[in-house]
């Protein structure tokens, strides 16, 4: 018999239709939302939500989880530093060591309202290991990285973990590429023919710095986004992250490919790697935007909650006006986050997958609440310790009632990492 778990009179549900809901009931059967309406009928596990706002699960659409390792390392240091001492210490890591810290990792993600995310990092097979023990959504897989990976191993890592994972509800294969200024042209056409033999998309920094602009230009005579597209690289499988020194043409040229984008307005300022990330442009443009925190080691948290208010305040900094508004953040951390993932998650939709946060209504930081101002107070009031419970395809994933035993599990972990950081961190 299909389980079911009935979200009792929420006291708001957000649709991301445009609209906000009052006194809903929500209905999950399986790992689905099977029905949203008034006095459904009782069945399976009913949960009192007078008091909570039901939203969409938030999609962490970039992240290195495992590097929570590194959180309060190098804090101060620009990327190019930053990078150099980081590599040094990520040659000795071993496999449980990325097993643990991704498990950490997800553990803030849900308690933070994170439904799904797409890593990019080393030992994805542990990283697959933790989600598929905590219940939460990932796409992930080997990472094409010439300093560091033989990419023709890379490639026959990729062949066993497409196989392993194409088929899982909670995994999903993608395509890792670090960078264009980490991988040779060959690495790169490698990473291309894959994408197009099983039809998984790329993920890739792109344009993230100066540095990187500057010298793609001197190397090959063009920007970086143009340099993927003349080595057809550029299609609607292709996710670009950062671009912050995006240049105007590229930006036709990335609607063009139907390729979309991936914004990490806090880690692109903590690590001062300045450029502008052309949000409004893109959305106008038809362009898909979905949200991501980067590593907790170069954003210092994975709150998404956080994310989408940064998105808009840096926005509005740099365009001098109020043209991004709240619903734009949060309408990329959720529905855009879905398209990004190919999945059907990010909205509250008969239909869709049962991936949702509820979150506590009566909480100070929300306090007036109303009907009118829900979407602005959940992009710039809430944080991610305002939720109670997180829902991951249609099982409770997270519910802060019961989170002693997770942040137990979660202090014996650090006390693991945190030896490791003292035997091989430097000054």
């Amino acid at each position: 018999m299909t389980e079911e778990i009935l979200l009792r009179n929420c006291k708001y549900v957000v649709t991301m239709n445009g609209e906000v809901l009052r006194d809903r009931d929500i209905l999950i059967r399986g790992n689905e939302i099977a029905a949203i309406g008034e006095r459904l009928e009782k069945t399976g596990l009913m949960i009192d939500c007078h008091d909570k706002i039901a939203m969409p699960g938030l999609v962490n659409c970039h992240t290195h989880a495992a590097m929570i390792l590194f959180r309060g390392l190098y804090d101060d240091a620009e990327l190019d530093e930053w990078l150099r001492k980081v590599w040094i210490i990520e040659a000795r890591l071993k496999p449980r060591l990325v097993y643990l810290a991704s498990k950490l990792a997800i553990y803030e993600m849900l308690s933070s309202g994170v439904t799904a995310f797409i890593d990019m990092y080393f030992y994805p097979e542990e990283t697959a290991k933790a989600v598929i023990e905590t219940g939460i959504r990932a796409m992930l897989g080997p990472v094409f990285l010439d300093n560091f990976y033989d990419p023709r191993e890379v490639r026959r890592e990729l062949e066993e973990f497409y196989k392993k994972y194409s088929n899982s509800p909670l995994v999903a294969p993608i395509v890792n590429v670090h960078s264009i200024y980490t991988c040779s042209e060959e690495t790169l056409l490698m990473a291309k023919e894959f994408s197009d033999d099983k039809n998984v998309d790329i993920y890739m920094h792109v344009s993230e710095t100066r540095r990187e602009i500057y010298e793609c230009k001197k190397k090959h005579g063009v920007f970086p986004v143009e340099y993927l597209d003349r080595l057809g690289l550029l299609s609607d499988r292709m996710r670009l992250i950062h671009l912050g020194w995006v240049a105007s043409w590229e930006i036709e040229l990335i609607r063009e490919r139907n390729s979309s984008a991936v914004y990490c307005p806090t880690s692109s300022m903590k690590l001062a790697t300045a450029g502008f990330f052309p949000f409004k442009e893109m959305l106008r443009s038809g362009i898909t935007v979905g949200l991501g925190t980067e590593g907790a080691a170069t954003n210092n948290c994975l709150d998404m909650f956080r994310e989408m208010k940064n998105t808009v305040l840096l926005q509005r900094n740099n365009y001098w006006d109020a043209g991004v508004k709240a619903i734009d953040a949060l309408y990329s951390a959720t529905v855009n986050g879905g398209v990004v993932m190919r999945r059907k998650v990010g909205k509250i939709s008969e239909g869709f997958l049962a991936d949702l946060v509820l979150v506590d209504a009566d909480s100070i930081r929300l306090q007036p609440v109303r009907m009118s101002n829900i979407l602005s107070s959940l992009v710039y009031s809430a944080t991610g310790a305002d939720v109670a419970m997180t829902i991951v395809n249609g099982k409770i994933a997270y519910n802060r009632e019961e989170a002693s035993k997770l942040k137990e599990d979660a202090r014996e972990i650090a006390k693991e990492l945190n030896a490791f950081i003292n035997e091989h961190a430097t000054d």
